[in-house]
């Protein structure tokens, strides 16, 4: 005998009916840790801090300007609670140059055709460290539930082909070192697909000896470095802007409770001489052998995680 289930229906709310206006009720809604979070989730990204709200822009201002804490560098968000047009389209496109954005973001009810194949040939003409999104959004409810909003991207950057074409356009003059690092942090990267963590994403493999893991403040990243020669592998807390050292003395305060709860002895680097300091940790291991390798990722996975659950809200709250 058949089961009765009985199911609710989802309704589709006028997005009117909760945010009048994009200014003065959408964008501060956006802009909360919270919500700006849902949006960072929807798009793959780590995480986003918000900088300003209605950023100058000569005689314009831009919706949303954010960091992306793990690159430190613009996010522009551009919001607009209807169909999309022409004039938005400028918009962004002056705010983003003005601004020196490599990641724009345009939130709309509905895209049209045309304004998405715009977004498309963006993210195809231009190289790896430019992205754009076209993203519409909607509320809608469960029976009598509150009113939820969903954020669907519709246009995105083609993470593998950029890859491809950087690779292919820049794989001439690159040194045997460059190689390697590639083709570890691929490795990484492929370790973390099969070993997903919850409290962070990994970038796409680069040539540099390093890759930046966001914490949720511009200026203080979680670096994870190779070092071929040494054979070493180190998971760094860089603050990057701190001549002052202001970081660093707030941190080092908590030394005692921060080795207690992570379980190892950290190397705290003041770098008096420097604008940068660091909290490190080091492990050595044959980083050519895959089944190293595997111990090694395992261990960036771990202390990361770590890392992230003692110090970001700390940071956060400096």
């Amino acid at each position: 005998m058949a089961v009765s289930i009985k199911l609710s229906k989802i309704t589709k709310i006028d997005l009117r009916s909760c945010w009048q206006n994009e200014a003065s009720d959408f964008t501060p809604w956006l802009a909360s840790e919270e919500n700006i979070s849902l949006l960072a989730d929807a798009l793959g990204m780590n995480e986003l801090e918000v900088k300003a709200q209605e950023e100058h822009v000569g005689p314009f201002r831009a919706d949303i300007l954010c960091v992306d804490p793990g690159t430190d560098k613009y996010v522009l968000i551009e919001n607009q609670l209807e169909k999309t047009d022409h004039n938005h389209l400028g918009q962004i496109l002056t705010y983003a140059a003005g601004l020196d954005a490599v990641t724009i973001i345009w939130i709309a009810e509905h895209f049209t055709e045309e304004h998405r194949a715009v977004i498309d040939w963006l993210n195809r003409i231009t190289d790896k460290e430019f992205n754009f999104f076209g993203v519409e959004i909607e509320l809608i409810k469960i029976g009598d539930s509150p009113a939820a909003p969903m954020f669907n991207v519709i246009a995105k950057p083609n993470g593998w082909s950029k890859d491809v074409r950087s690779s292919q356009a820049s794989s001439e003059g690159r040194s045997e070192g460059e190689e390697f690092n590639y083709e570890y942090w691929n490795a990484f990267v492929e370790y973390m697909k099969n070993n997903p963590s919850k409290l962070f994403r990994t970038r796409s493999a680069s040539y540099d000896h390093w890759m930046s893991i966001a914490i949720g403040k511009g200026g203080i990243h979680i670096s994870l470095l190779l070092n071929k020669r040494e054979q070493k592998a180190t998971i760094q807390l860089y603050m990057s802007d701190d001549a002052e050292k202001k970081s660093f003395d707030a941190l080092i305060k908590y030394k005692e409770e921060a080795e207690a709860h992570i379980g190892i002895k950290l190397t705290w680097r003041r770098l008096d001489n420097k604008k940068a300091s660091t909290i490190d940790i080091y492990k050595n291991g044959d980083l050519n052998n895959p089944l190293s390798r595997e111990e090694i990722f395992s261990w960036y996975k771990e202390y990361t995680e770590k890392f992230i659950l003692f110090f970001k809200p700390i940071i956060k709250k400096m």
